[in-house]
């Protein structure tokens, strides 16, 4: 059995008297994204933050390939982990292109002398660093604002320059804190394809989202929360039809809730065979 690219092993968090998280492991193998999800309040962000260092696990602990991730979020990042926030957090004076910038200077190798004269190193790797950034930029489907501020961009295009950050690091893992909050159906569909997107290049994704449909159409395997505990994890089929999710957190009968992500699917792929059949009926001097 291969090893799992991240895994928690009976994580439990506790504040003072209250006990946020309790023995709760996960795990995420290589090429795949999972679901998290539960009530408000069921402990999700806090558990991402004991993935990425924000927080010490009061007892468990944290792997990436194996080895046990440090609890300092600059060294967990360096290691391979990457997240965005439940609240967006970019730079709001800053560029859109020097925000992503910001994320791409983990992996540069400059050392203090060449930051502080410039060298032809230095310009070497800011040059290359410019690069990678417009390149993530138009996977994020953010082309040509690279000079923007980060403030007045739209607040779907916000959320995209926030992933397009996270991947600058260059992560083997990529936490997602509600992707979609706020989202039009137009701007989801896209968030959902950009993340298929990015675990077609080699990144695992965790992603916790309020959204039912989106989870369930996305994942390959949800893991549910209820006051900090784990509850039931399995493939999108198992865990909505478990009567306890269906109680704890669905609210909804689970024959409606099967025939809402059927018709979300059914949406999906009538999407594609439209885009497959304007891709081949295409004048031969338009194809790619």
């Amino acid at each position: 059995m291969s090893t799992p690219v991240l895994e928690a092993r009976d994580v439990s968090m506790v504040f003072g008297g209250l006990k946020a998280l309790q023995n709760v492991s996960l795990k995420l193998d290589e090429g795949k994204v999972v679901g998290l999800i539960g009530p408000n309040g069921a402990g999700k962000t806090t558990f991402f933050n004991c993935l990425t260092g924000l927080y010490t696990p009061t007892t468990g602990s944290v792997l990436l390939k194996g080895d046990v991730l440090p609890g300092d979020p600059a060294k967990v990042t360096t290691a391979g982990v990457a997240r965005t926030f439940q609240n967006i957090r970019l730079f709001p004076s800053m560029t859109v292109l020097e925000n992503v910038m910001v994320g791409r200077h983990v992996r540069m190798k400059q050392g203090p002398l060449a930051s502080i004269f410039h060298g032809p190193g230095y310009r070497k790797g800011e040059r290359a660093a410019r690069e990678r950034s417009s390149e993530l930029l138009e996977f994020v489907n953010l082309p040509g604002i690279e000079d923007e501020l980060a403030r007045n961009l739209p607040y779907g295009d916000q959320r995209r320059l926030e992933i397009a950050r996270a991947l600058a690091t260059d992560p083997a893992v990529l936490l997602l804190d509600e992707p979609t909050a706020g989202m039009n159906p137009q701007e989801t569909e896209a968030t959902r394809r950009l993340i298929l997107a990015i675990r077609e290049t080699g990144v695992s994704v965790v992603v916790i989202e309020h959204d039912i449909k989106f989870i369930f159409s996305l994942c390959d395997s949800v893991s549910v929360l209820v006051q900090g505990q784990l509850l039931v994890e399995g493939s999108p089929e198992v865990v909505r039809r478990d009567p306890r999710v269906i109680e704890a957190y669905l609210g909804k009968p689970p024959d409606e809730v099967e025939a809402e992500v059927a018709a979300m699917v059914e949406e999906t792929q009538h999407t594609k065979a439209a885009e497959t059949t304007t891709e081949t009926t295409k004048p031969e001097g338009e194809q790619a």
